[in-house]
């Protein structure tokens, strides 16, 4: 069975560069349906797509360049928006143009063969590799193979609140996430929190005493929520001058895991455009069909079930 991966995790290995290296390889790699990557470097008036292959030039007409195109249910900034962009593929021929020899290309052959043998497969809890394809303030969408999108709603992202997706991603990366759900037309929802440990096995990384970098998440009469893992926040005690989103450093005075408590003492915050760390993942494959996040002793259950 073919491997279906987020577009641009095959354009840089070994076999990819192989087929793409002379025109003798291109056609093996047409008689053996083989799924190759290549960049898009220009969209024409048509709407066609002109893939660099190094040795030959290679067209995915319009209707060849997404499922739903020449349906009407996708637009084409579906397509537009792939320039300077890897994209998969099949050779589905070649041609000649202007005494030019050029493949042709079709980015939606692979992608009826990945719903059919690969995502038709997945069932609620599977975790999968994906990779942050466009960012909006509800959430992320992801290719989790040739291209196909699904959404991460915001608060799947994390058990830690967050204002925007961009606190946490940046397009292009490369990340993991459990399927949550299809609707009745296919599309899958994705979350990310289940794979990004529990309150207990956060914990874990920290101990009373300890002084740790944060990030301000809320700001209430209370108290002040600071981050302090993705999936773990503390509370410390309510201070004039301090925003949202500004970094801290913070002292630990107590970790109550009967209260999925940490209490905190900021020694210091201030305004700083660190980027985003990647996310530790404590689940990067396999099933899960329930994820508990609270620990035993705690008054308050806090799970996923899948």
């Amino acid at each position: 069975m073919k491997s279906f991966k987020p577009e641009g995790q095959l354009i840089l290995t070994e076999e990819n560069r192989r087929y793409l290296s002379s025109s003798f390889a291109l056609h093996d790699a047409y008689y053996a349906e083989a799924v190759l990557e290549g960049r898009v470097m220009r969209c024409d008036g048509e709407h066609n797509l002109h893939v660099d292959l190094g040795c030959m030039k290679g067209i995915i007409p319009r209707n060849e360049g997404a499922l739903g195109i020449e349906e009407g249910t996708v637009r084409d900034i579906a397509l537009i928006s792939r320039v300077n962009k890897p994209v998969s593929f099949v050779i589905t021929g070649f041609s000649s143009e202007n005494g030019e020899t050029v493949a042709v290309l079709s980015r939606r052959r692979v992608q009826e063969e990945c719903r059919k043998e690969y995502i038709s497969a997945l069932t609620p809890g599977d975790v999968i590799p994906a990779t942050v394809s466009h960012i909006e303030g509800f959430g992320v969408f992801c290719d989790i193979g040739a291209g196909i999108s699904a959404l991460m709603p915001i608060d799947s992202i994390s058990v830690s609140r967050i204002p925007h997706p961009n606190a946490r991603f940046t397009a292009g990366q490369n990340i993991f996430a459990v399927v949550r759900s299809f609707d009745e037309a296919g599309r899958i929802t994705l979350s990310h929190k289940e794979l990004l440990g529990t309150w207990e096995e956060n914990a874990s990384e920290f101990s009373v005493g300890e002084t740790v970098p944060g990030i301000v998440r809320s700001v209430e009469k209370y108290g002040i929520f600071v981050e302090l893992a993705p999936n773990l926040a503390g509370l410390a005690e309510f201070s004039e001058g301090i925003e949202p989103g500004s970094h801290a450093g913070v002292y630990i005075k107590s970790i109550i895991p009967s209260k999925m408590k940490i209490k905190l003492i900021i020694v210091d915050s201030f305004s700083a455009d660190y980027p985003a760390e990647p996310s530790e993942y404590f689940i990067k494959s396999g099933h899960i069909d329930r994820w508990v996040y609270s620990p035993p002793e705690s008054e308050k259950l806090i799970e996923s079930t899948f």
